[in-house]
């Protein structure tokens, strides 16, 4: 009867199955919620330490962006210093004329300076043929008529059909063809063949042959000797000059081997002296100058952005204190106020040219003073510049130094690369010990979840036993 009773109110079978399952889940009768547990206590350990790795991974990404402002701010300026930093950049000349309706100049570096007569007595032209009056749109005659001008020649196949309109248009789309139009006139007396050349020069004269033994296409041939079927509007001639006395010829009116450097484009004869000037480009190397010094605003602007601090929004650059934004400062600040071996004691410092530093740190040009430099000792400012010492030419090695391997951007560069993949490694890490780690928890207080189900289970048996023992007393008394 007791037994009967235990059997018929123990809840022993369930409390055991739920509790005695390894599932993480808490259910049924489970004590602990183990997941929940888990997660919450991997939270607590993950969390501080991976806020610290998000905090130096974005300062370490926000100085690899920064590095690379600065790169691309020194890069960037030292191309400007190209127009400087050697002496043939200060080898500039121009050349004017001064009857810009006989002739045009441009000088190149190295161009001889001086003054000089020019006198043109004939512009180089090329040869014009036009045919005496031929049938229009009857068929001209087969055969080949031969083409040349100067010492290029090419074929022409004339059929039997074609008459003087297919014989042009054969011309122009020749192969070969060196430079001869063909166009057909229609005049009063009939048709004409125009055959111009568009090389110049006493060389570059047209010749036409044919090939059918003197009978159909005869009456478009021209030649040394043979030149009664043609009239020559304009004749084959070089042009015909002279410079400071000294007589030229040119196939050509564009001459650039008259005086080294300087090419002369000839427009029109002459009756009076013109001249030619070829100086030095001193507008040239001051417009030079003025980019150098804009250029170096761009680039102290970002230095000051990067390495400053914003008193109105109290946030610091993100390279503010770093000793190579530092470093290259002072490099750059040694450079523009360096006193230069110019050759020439008034004109050896930036200032002494019209280059001055503002009150924020920036520079200006005085235009004045810096054309009068130029202007009195050329050379001396070509020094201060581009010489061994000079500021652009020192600019420039500073820069290639820094940017350059085992320089201080490029190392800083790799330093702080070495350090982002390390913080990527230290939060891969992390995650595989978390991992770990939550394994580790869920298997212990599944463990233990199974005990206290366990526990639970006998406790609630022990509470039903207990209860019925008064009964059993009491029918054992009766």
């Amino acid at each position: 009867m007791a037994t009967s009773s235990v059997s018929s109110t123990s809840s022993t079978g369930p409390v055991v199955s739920v509790a005695g399952s390894t599932s993480a889940d808490a259910a049924g009768g489970s004590v602990i919620n183990v997941s929940s547990l888990v997660q919450q206590v991997v939270a607590a350990t993950q969390a501080p330490q991976e806020a610290l790795i998000s905090s130096q991974t974005q300062q370490v990404t926000a100085q690899i962006s920064a590095l690379g402002t600065l790169k691309g701010a020194l890069a960037t300026f030292q191309g400007s210093l190209a127009a400087l930093d050697n002496p043939s950049a200060f080898r500039i000349e121009t050349a004017t004329s001064s009857d810009q309706n006989a002739f045009t100049a441009s000088a190149g570096a190295g161009a001889a300076q001086g003054t000089y007569n020019v006198a043109i007595s004939q512009l180089a032209t090329a040869q014009q043929l036009l045919s005496g009056p031929l049938a229009a749109n009857s068929p001209i005659g087969s055969g080949t008529l031969s083409v040349s001008l100067g010492g290029t020649s090419f074929n022409v196949s004339v059929a039997a059909s074609d008459t003087l309109s297919d014989v042009a248009a054969k011309i122009n789309s020749a192969t070969g063809n060196p430079g001869i139009s063909a166009t057909v006139l229609q005049g009063s007396d009939g048709a004409h063949l125009l055959l111009s050349s568009s090389v110049t020069g006493a060389a570059n004269t047209i010749q036409v042959s044919e090939t059918d033994g003197g009978t159909s296409l005869a009456g478009l041939t021209y030649a040394t000797g043979n030149t009664a079927n043609y009239t020559q509007e304009a004749g084959a001639q070089d042009a015909a000059f002279s410079i400071s006395g000294v007589s030229f010829t040119s196939s050509t009116n564009t001459v650039s081997s008259a005086l080294g450097g300087v090419t002369l484009d000839l427009l029109s004869t002459t009756t009076a002296p013109t001249t030619l000037t070829v100086s030095t480009d001193t507008a040239t190397v001051a417009t030079n100058v003025s980019t150098f010094v804009s250029a170096y605003n761009t680039l102290h602007s970002t230095l000051v952005q990067l390495g400053g601090f914003d008193a109105s929004s109290n946030t610091a650059g993100p390279m503010m204190g770093s000793a190579v934004l530092t470093g290259i400062q002072n490099q750059l600040q040694h450079a523009l106020y360096s006193i230069v071996n110019s050759g020439s004691s008034t004109y050896n410092t930036l200032a002494s040219v019209g280059i001055a530093t503002q009150s924020d740190g920036s520079l200006s040009v005085n235009t004045a003073t810096l054309s009068a430099a130029l202007g009195t000792n050329f050379g001396a400012v070509s020094q201060l510049f581009s010489s061994a010492s000079g500021v652009a030419s020192t600019l420039n090695s500073q820069i290639t130094t820094a940017l350059g391997s085992g320089g201080s951007v490029t190392t800083a560069g790799q330093t702080l690369t070495n350090q982002e993949n390390a913080l990527t490694q230290k939060s891969n890490d992390l995650d595989k010990q978390m991992a770990a780690l939550s394994a580790s928890l869920t298997q212990q207080y599944s463990a233990l979840n199974t005990l206290l189900s366990q526990l639970q289970s006998t406790s609630a048996y022990l509470s039903q036993a207990f209860a019925t023992l008064p009964k059993i007393q009491s029918q054992v008394g009766s």
